[in-house]
């Protein structure tokens, strides 16, 4: 463990960050590159971000099997090892497929993200933390015997076991990325225990197909599952519309304990794989929405993970760097200039020297819920189908609350 210093009196905010977080790379062309993570961090560097002594940089280490079983089946894990080690492929567990194509070190790569989160959320469980940031993480798609959707380990649905195990009650997960949560859902599906929230382009569009408003949980667990699909096209206003009518209720009903939230970036206009409107600058208002939200209900109790974006020069970085700014309680003004020694770094490299500030340009301004419900708007529609179909199992009214 590496440190930039000794916390002042709070805790330190941990962001998990070395080099071998990179090797969670399916290759040459494929969308989940490794520069994503690498851009962002060098770019959160340049800002200022990571040199604080309130900030604490982590490694992490492969996690052992016996902890991904917690949520993996061993023989899926299994099938893992036998592609990392042999490069053979296991297509009924999604392995070798042009989403998940094996790579080298595969089983490690993402057992290392694994772990880097399992340790994020029992270090702000335990207090050693206040917050913490784990941007390789949020590998959402991932299911208990197949990879899928770029993931093969479902670190999220780990770290939130490994919260349970610790005594934790309630943990309320929160997903806004352009692609619905499924595999987090899955995992949870019938546990009471874990409220899973995705705000989402509806599966009618895109990949993976599920998240309609209907699916709110299994038997014993009904009104713990969580979505809002929202129609192609969807812009800030809309999007940060439908995260403020749903997601502050729902986690408040809960009352939940600690907060995991996911942020991928793929919701942006820019994003090559979806269909949402979403600036950089609502991103950012969904970050800090988030946080607060955090001290609100769970005392502070926030582990962030990365999740989904493929505009790797122009929105990834931007997005978390301001996710990590936020965490460390040191929020990047949008008219922040980007540093010179980053779009340096994009000129030598790519050819191109990216956006020049940390804004799109955007005021991220909505109506809330209570200014009235439009029905002849296909986002607000969406809205209140959520919050019909699960807003009374929560002791909600859909109307009102």
């Amino acid at each position: 463990m590496t440190s930039q210093g000794e916390a002042g009196s709070r805790p330190p905010v941990r962001v998990v960050w070395s080099p071998e977080m990179l090797g969670y790379d399916f290759g040459h062309g494929h969308p989940m590159t490794s520069e994503r993570v690498e851009l962002t961090m060098r770019l959160a560097g340049e800002l200022g971000l990571l040199d604080h002594p309130d900030v604490e940089l982590v490694g992490s280490q492969p996690a052992p099997d016996a902890l991904i079983e917690t949520v993996h089946e061993p023989a899926y894990v299994a099938a893992v090892h036998r592609a990392a080690d042999h490069g053979t492929t296991d297509l009924s567990r999604g392995l070798g497929t042009s989403d998940d194509p094996v790579f080298p070190d595969m089983h490690e790569a993402a057992a290392r993200v694994v772990q880097g989160s399992v340790d994020s959320a029992l270090a702000v469980w335990e207090g050693r933390a206040e917050h913490a940031v784990n941007i390789a993480g949020g590998l959402h798609h991932a299911m208990p015997g197949a990879a899928s959707g770029f993931c093969v380990y479902n670190d999220a649905g780990v770290a939130i076991r490994a919260l349970l195990a610790a005594g934790v009650e309630r943990v309320a997960y929160v997903d806004v990325d352009a692609h619905h949560g499924d595999g987090v859902q899955a995992v949870f599906w019938d546990d009471p225990r874990v409220l899973t929230v995705s705000v989402h382009e509806t599966g009618q569009a895109l990949f993976p197909g599920t998240g309609h408003a209907r699916e709110t949980g299994g038997a014993g667990a009904e009104g713990t599952a969580v979505n809002v699909p929202l129609p192609s096209g969807t812009g800030d206003a809309g999007w940060l519309r439908a995260l403020d009518a749903v997601v502050p209720a729902v986690v408040r009903a809960f009352h939940a304990q600690v907060l995991v939230t996911q942020h991928g970036c793929d919701a942006h206009t820019m994003d090559p794989l979806t269909h949402l409107r979403v600036s950089v600058d609502g991103q950012r208002a969904a970050a800090a929405m988030l946080h607060d939200l955090a001290h609100e209900v769970a005392g502070g109790r926030w582990i962030a993970l990365g999740g989904g974006g493929y505009a790797v020069l122009d929105v990834v970085p931007r997005s978390w760097s301001h996710l990590i700014g936020i965490a460390t309680h040191r929020p990047v003004p949008p008219e922040t200039d980007v540093p010179e020694a980053y779009r340096e770094l994009l000129r030598d490299r790519y050819g191109r020297q990216g956006p020049a500030r940390m804004t799109d340009g955007r005021e991220p301004a909505f109506s809330p819920w209570s200014s009235g419900y439009d029905p002849s708007s296909d986002v607000d529609r969406a809205i209140r189908a959520t919050r019909l179909a699960v807003f009374p199992a929560l002791g909600l009214d859909a109307d009102h609350d």
